[in-house]
């Protein structure tokens, strides 16, 4: 069990740990931990899934995993990394949102297992009974408040905008249920995003305080691109776990369009294959990196763990379809629509003469005009739904539209575009 920290390092999930040491002797032996996530938005992102993953694999070495849902904590408002005051959202909204992020954990978490199955924990379980009184005397009287002002999270915001009473308390919460899951669960490990030091330790306090005991704390580094950039952006905002907001076609394509320089680290943080497996990719891809095998494994790997391993191997083969790497007709309505969402587009009315192939490419403004499109004709690199086009006059009919409702436009070998009937 030792090895998974030596495995934690050398994936670059490590920030910060209180004691290196005692925590590799404590985990020569089952220990329990606990990973808590607040319910901010109406799914989970790719961002959450760095640390995630990390309580995934404690508990594929033999740990005993408490997933914790913020249905308290998500009321309040982490201040943490946030230059302003979060939006309080209303109790209904968090219910809901709670409800949607248990059903999404469970497909990170194994909780049916009858070994060592992960247990799902809600912090308004015993936070909501707690009177304020007792909340105060019981726990607050534990707090310094020096100690709560040089907090990274207090300190930044109060350089700043100022922090409001009820995210200056979330520390305090948040302590609280390191105390709870200590005493129900003996819970000795805490961990999160590097972002979370200051809330973690401050748990440790409380426990060394409240109980005259001891526990660990560790972080995972917060996660950039090699551009610098934050990761698990694109141009549309989040990549969302939810298929609703980011379907399989665009999550599929978020990691195979992931930097050269980059995919060899998403490796390491997000895939479950081994160091002997991964070094093997690596060798590949500094090989021969127009191949793009790490790519694929990576984006094969994840979207198997986060939809399935049908709907994976159903969205590449949607990518390589519409590079005429595939039959394009056999796409089904959602994958095709998912896969043309990203594409420059043009629309024609049903009932109305649709135009030639010409005017459709310089409608979806892939060409500057129709001399360019004409001329594309003439030189071989035209294509309607991966079939060559090879009359300037060519117009599409009803029947080339694929589902009844979509044609695919392709210049040369890269360059696509959709026509949508409607």
């Amino acid at each position: 069990m030792t090895d998974l920290i030596d495995d934690l390092k050398w994936r670059g999930l490590i920030s910060q740990t209180t004691d290196e040491k005692e925590l590799r002797e404590a985990l020569k032996k089952p220990i329990t931990l606990y990973l808590g996530t607040d319910p901010t938005a109406p799914s989970i992102h790719v961002g959450n899934l760095v640390v995630l993953l990390v309580l995934r694999r404690f508990q594929l070495a033999g740990h005993h995993t408490l997933p914790l849902i913020g249905g308290a904590t998500g009321l309040v408002g982490d201040p943490s990394g946030k230059n302003e005051e979060r939006t309080l959202n209303t109790t209904d909204v968090v219910e809901q949102w709670v409800k949607r992020m248990t059903a999404q954990l469970s497909k990170f978490m194994d909780f049916e297992t009858k070994v060592n199955p992960a247990k799902m924990v809600n912090n308004l379980d015993w936070t909501a009974p707690m009177s304020a009184i007792e909340f105060l005397r019981d726990i607050g009287k534990h707090f310094s408040i020096n100690q709560m002002l040089n907090k990274d999270s207090v300190s930044t915001r109060l350089e700043k905008d100022g922090i409001s009473y009820t995210e200056f308390s979330y520390q305090v919460l948040q302590s609280m249920d390191f105390l709870e899951l200590y005493r129900s669960y003996n819970c000795t490990l805490q961990i999160g995003g590097s972002d979370q030091w200051g809330n973690i330790t401050a748990g440790l306090d409380l426990i060394r305080r409240a109980e005259g005991g001891s526990a660990h704390a560790l972080t995972v580094p917060l996660l950039t691109k090699a551009d610098g950039s934050k990761f698990g952006k694109t141009a549309g905002g989040a990549v969302w776990i939810d298929p609703e907001m980011t379907s399989p076609y665009a999550f599929f394509q978020y990691w195979l369009n992931s930097d050269d320089k980059d995919v060899i680290k998403f490796l390491k943080v997000f895939s479950f294959k081994s160091r002997e497996e991964i070094e093997a990719l690596e060798k590949t891809h500094n090989e021969n990196p127009g191949a793009r095998e790490a790519h694929r494994e990576l984006a094969r790997e994840l979207t198997s763990l986060v939809h399935s391993p049908e709907i994976a191997q159903r969205v590449e083969a949607a990518a390589r379809a519409l590079f005429g790497q595939g039959d394009i007709t056999e796409l089904d309505e959602a994958t095709l629509s998912a896969a043309l969402a990203e594409l420059p587009r043009t629309q024609v009315k049903s009932g109305e003469e649709i135009p030639t192939w010409v005017d459709l490419l310089a409608a979806t403004g892939v060409v500057d005009s129709k001399s360019a499109a004409r001329r594309i004709v003439k030189e071989g690199g035209a294509y309607l739904n991966n079939e060559k086009i090879s009359g300037e006059d060519f117009r599409l009919e009803k029947s080339h539209f694929l589902c009844g409702k979509y044609a695919v436009l392709r210049k040369g070998k890269r360059d696509l575009a959709a026509v949508e009937l409607i």
